[in-house]
């Protein structure tokens, strides 16, 4: 249960509003979700408490992101955001610019989700602002990570820790380190990759008795994703299905998806590529139907793997040039960088230079964009599966050359502390 559903039970105003949200509430912890929404969506209609409709509307958002009905969920959003100017309360405000945040996370549109964000920060002195800071700081850090801006994401989810540990918010540390293991994921440090999820699923374990399963569900992802980029394709599996299961119950459609396309990956590194295209399939019905562009570009590259492993040159040119198409209309500077180096492949294969040429133009441009270097050695940061460290200003070196470096500063930013950074 998020901060949003733990707050239902405050004052809600009208005593039989409050009593059909509250019901709705139950019906929906037990499962029973168009029940929930019948009732939510009436108590809307025939309400005219305020604060009753805002908490109603929260109910709404809350259920349609886990059904991974993102348009319902900006709709309630936008909706939430005009109840809480008419009440004049910046703290019903505050929140309502956070769902819209969120909501336009969830949409990939990641320019919107940090302008919100940021709105956000800057309603400081509202009395639910320390409470929401953290969550702001993860919603913006998950968007900057869509964006492929490493430093900020990185900046924003240590921010969001240490709300979470100022403010002993151990649902909020889980969602944090289920983050940071996508993050590491895609800086190629597994180990950290590992890590993360692997706290997320022990904090589920001691504290989360209480807590909605889809936070165990997300944890066991994020692990078998780790699991899979370490070979340990068993384990992957293991915690996969562990993942779908409670998604399947739950009826979380996307997290449904996110569980189809590694399972996907996983019989594509089997080399089992007929069990691998149905499951791509599934997934990218699933990731249509939500709007998951950025889930979309990451199966279309899959695909072409997929027809890579078979030689099939001009069906794999395909998959790719559509998984780049949707990176770019997203911002996802590191597909796209995927996407240059497997068509550089492709045409160094087919002996196409002018078309070689061009990719490693583009190969090039696109790394220096993603600044994806050590600022000690020089080297690539994400080529391979190497330990990494940040420092306190979220810069990320290679970690052997932080031990080996008798350097003062970042030598990116000339910050004094080489202290190592808290993730």
């Amino acid at each position: 249960m998020n901060v949003f559903m733990r707050h239902l039970v405050g004052d809600m105003g009208q005593d039989q509003t409050k009593q059909q949200i509250e019901k709705g509430l139950c019906l929906y912890q037990s499962n029973q979700t168009e029940k929930a929404l019948n009732i939510w969506i009436k108590v809307l209609e025939k309400t005219s408490d305020c604060r009753g409709k805002f908490r109603v509307l929260g109910c709404l958002i809350t259920a349609h992101s886990e059904m991974g009905k993102y348009k319902e969920m900006l709709k309630y959003a936008l909706a939430q955001i005009d109840t809480a100017r008419e009440m004049e309360d910046p703290d019903y405000l505050m929140e309502g610019y956070l769902n819209l945040a969120r909501s336009n996370e969830k949409l990939c549109d990641f320019q919107k989700t940090i302008s919100y964000c940021k709105t956000c920060l800057n309603m400081q002195g509202t009395t639910v602002s320390l409470q929401l800071n953290g969550q702001v700081c993860l919603s913006m850090g998950n968007a900057f990570c869509g964006l492929s801006i490493f430093q900020k994401a990185l900046e924003n989810y240590e921010k969001a820790l240490r709300y979470a540990h100022n403010n002993d918010d151990k649902m909020l540390e889980c969602r944090v380190c289920c983050s940071l293991g996508h993050f590491y994921t895609l800086l190629k440090d597994y180990e950290k990759a590992l890590f993360f999820p692997c706290k997320a699923a022990e904090l589920v374990n001691d504290y989360g008795k209480g807590w909605s399963l889809k936070y165990r569900a997300m944890s066991q992802y994020h692990m078998a994703v780790a699991y899979r980029k370490l070979n340990s394709l068993a384990d992957a599996m293991e915690c996969c299905e562990e993942s779908m299961k409670i998604a399947l119950q739950h009826g979380d459609r996307p997290l449904q998806a996110l569980c189809l396309l590694n399972f996907a990956d996983i019989h594509r590194c089997r080399t089992d590529i007929e069990k691998a295209f149905p499951r791509y399939e599934s997934a990218m019905c699933i990731m249509t139907e939500t709007g998951n562009r950025l889930g979309q570009a990451l199966v279309y590259l899959g695909v072409g793997k997929c027809w890579l492993q078979q030689k099939e040159l001009d069906k794999a040119l395909d998959s790719l040039q559509r998984a780049q198409e949707l990176a770019d209309t997203v911002g996802n500077k590191l597909c796209s960088l995927k996407v240059y180096c497997l068509k550089e492949q492709i045409f160094r294969n087919k002996e196409q230079q002018n078309d070689l040429r061009e990719q490693v133009v583009k190969f090039l441009q696109c790394v220096e964009e993603l600044e994806l270097y050590c600022g000690m050695c020089g080297e690539s940061i994400g080529e391979k599966n190497q330990q990494l460290q940040a420092l306190p200003c979220s810069h990320v070196f290679h970690l052997k050359c932080l031990q080996s470096n008798g350097t003062r500063g970042c030598p990116k930013c000339r910050q004094s502390s080489v202290k190592p950074g808290f993730v």
